[in-house]
């Protein structure tokens, strides 16, 4: 394992991904943008299998983002195809390797048969006990945020919450993460260093590690790399390390 095995690694509990480079992917090969999503889902099953076996216990995949819907019409169209089939063979997969599934964002913009195949994923992988698999789809940090400041005004308004009593804690519980601990490890693809609106009250002391590699060559040994460059670094939380001390 690049010179380390997985006993000497100290593997994140969660990982995050935001899946960059799939169109760029196909357009070097001269394929259609499409073709580089197709690749890319295909990427995803790989790479949950092997963060699984890593000891990752939590994976969340950035797939659709609330800024996706500007693309053109014909992408988008074909990325929720893709979605359509992606539910399909998730569901096998999660089968399989006892996967449990849950999606992230405002699914009321999504058609009404993805809906309910979301519904049916997660209802059907909610007890398993493997990988805990979360797909960010219509997803946006900011979105997010919005979404839980009315559920929790709501809730205010009924007396249900004093807001003397509000703190980060209770906040995290209206937030489409709730139940699963914040990300230790971001991973963006294609060269891009920025978090693009994801999981923006979750990433606060998550580290960031950007690649060249593209979504669709993303694999085991990529994901050991990524790994390993999150065992150097010097988690603090904000404290001063020992050496500074």
């Amino acid at each position: 394992m690049a010179g380390n095995n997985k006993q000497e690694l100290k593997v994140p509990r969660h990982v995050a991904i935001i899946l960059d480079g799939n169109g760029r992917w196909a357009k070097a090969r001269g394929l259609p943008r499409n073709m580089g999503h197709v690749e890319g889902a295909k990427t995803v099953e790989v790479i949950c299998e092997e963060a699984y076996r890593m000891g990752i216990q939590y994976l969340t995949v950035y797939a659709f983002s609330t800024e996706n819907w500007t693309r053109p019409k014909d992408e988008v169209d074909a990325l929720m195809r893709l979605l359509r089939n992606y539910m399909k063979t998730c569901l096998k997969t999660a089968e399989k390797n006892r996967m449990c599934v849950r999606v992230l964002g405002e699914k009321s913009r999504l058609d009404q048969d993805i809906r309910t195949r979301i519904q049916e994923l997660e209802e059907a992988t909610r007890h398993n006990d493997g990988l805990r698999f979360q797909i960010a789809i219509n997803y946006g940090g900011r979105d997010e945020i919005v979404r839980a400041v009315r559920r929790m005004g709501q809730d205010i308004q009924r007396g249900a919450v004093i807001p003397q009593e509000i703190n980060e804690q209770l906040v995290g519980e209206y937030l489409d993460t709730h139940g699963i601990p914040e990300p230790d490890l971001l991973i963006r693809t294609c060269n891009e260093q920025r978090i693009s609106n994801f999981l923006l009250w979750q990433l606060a002391y998550t580290e960031l590690y950007f690649t060249p590699v593209a979504w669709p060559d993303f694999n085991k040994e990529e994901l050991v790399k990524a790994v390993e460059a999150y065992n150097q670094r010097d988690r603090r939380y904000g404290r001063i390390s020992e050496a500074d001390a």
